[in-house]
């Protein structure tokens, strides 16, 4: 391809403003004890500190990630990977909880793994590699006929922002805000691109989950793999956290706009602004590419609508450094 929409990969997977019902509210702090024990073995310190967040060389100007600015972050705990199907399907079946997706009998999936390679579903016309697959959702992630088995330790997908805030509000945990998983992608590295610094091969080894190949439709998998990946695949970064970039997207608290302002002293705890076009998504996934959507860094970002759900979007949760609630 040679031009570079502004919007990537992620653009055009919304669903239309009237078409989700409300989301069905769950008891606050209900999960069992052992569903919250699964939770909090995911758990690692987050330290705290002053960073640089966002960046001086921005590639897409709709991303508002620049320029960079110094911010504060409180100690804190994050999930070192995303929350897994596993761990998910004990949390419906404790709260007995349906998902946007379920509710509405449809989900977008990527044409290279959609039935039959989608035909006969429409796709977004600004992004025609998506296909609203009816019967696709967490439980069957490639439409009716498929499944988890083998997948319990992939993220969950197809769980939109309200879904993740729903799992948060039940198992007494709550997402990131952007601030803070940005803070924590970096692992401690001051104003590196990646997790683990600022070569994208180090000794020539793929450290992520993003597309080889022709996007969107020729993909080589030099990294090991074709699709979404287990949720501890490649090292974790200095804060032991898998997967902070590439392989699946990471909902975030906020919702999308400017970055923190700039202040001296820098601003703590930033919450991002009061609303905004969606909520922000984070870390990129196994369908970015240098060609069209290059979002695989740790200050890469965009957003989508909280009701919106694909299959490539997931989540981790975050906690105060006492634990969960």
């Amino acid at each position: 391809m040679t031009a570079q929409p502004e919007h990537g990969c992620c653009h055009g997977t919304t669903r239309t403003e009237a078409a989700s019902a409300p989301v069905a509210p769950v008891k606050k702090n209900a999960a069992s004890a052992g569903l919250k024990q699964k939770i909090t073995a995911l758990l690692r310190p987050i330290p705290g500190g002053i960073f640089n967040m966002g960046t001086n060389q921005p590639r897409y100007s709709a991303d508002l990630d620049s320029p960079a600015r110094h911010v504060r972050v409180s100690p804190f705990m994050l999930g070192a990977t995303q929350i897994t199907n596993e761990i998910f399907a004990g949390f419906v079946t404790e709260s007995g909880y349906q998902t946007v997706a379920e509710r509405e009998g449809w989900s977008f999936v990527f044409h290279m793994f959609a039935p039959d390679e989608g035909a006969g579903f429409a796709g977004p016309v600004d992004a025609p590699w998506w296909r609203a697959v009816p019967g696709a959702c967490w439980r069957h992630p490639e439409g009716p006929e498929s499944g988890l088995a083998s997948r319990e330790d992939h993220p969950v997908l197809h769980v939109s922002w309200e879904d993740a805030v729903a799992f948060c509000d039940f198992c007494g945990v709550r997402l990131p805000t952007e601030a803070e998983w940005e803070f924590a992608a970096r692992g401690g590295l001051q104003n590196a691109l990646f997790p683990w610094g600022d070569d994208p091969h180090p000794e020539g080894k793929h450290m992520h989950n993003i597309w080889q190949g022709r996007f969107p439709t020729e993909n080589t998998g030099e990294d090991g793999f074709v699709g979404v990946a287990s949720a501890q695949s490649f090292a974790p970064n200095g804060y032991g956290l898998y997967n902070m970039t590439g392989n699946v997207w990471d909902w975030c608290a906020d919702w999308f706009g400017a970055l923190p302002t700039a202040t001296m002293p820098p601003i703590t705890d930033p919450t991002g602004p009061s609303q905004g076009p969606g909520r922000v998504m984070r870390g990129g996934s196994h369908l970015c590419h240098a060609s069209y959507c290059q979002r695989y860094f740790v200050h890469s970002r965009t957003h989508n609508t909280p009701d919106s759900s694909t299959g490539h979007i997931g989540f981790r949760v975050a906690a105060q450094t006492g634990g969960l609630e």
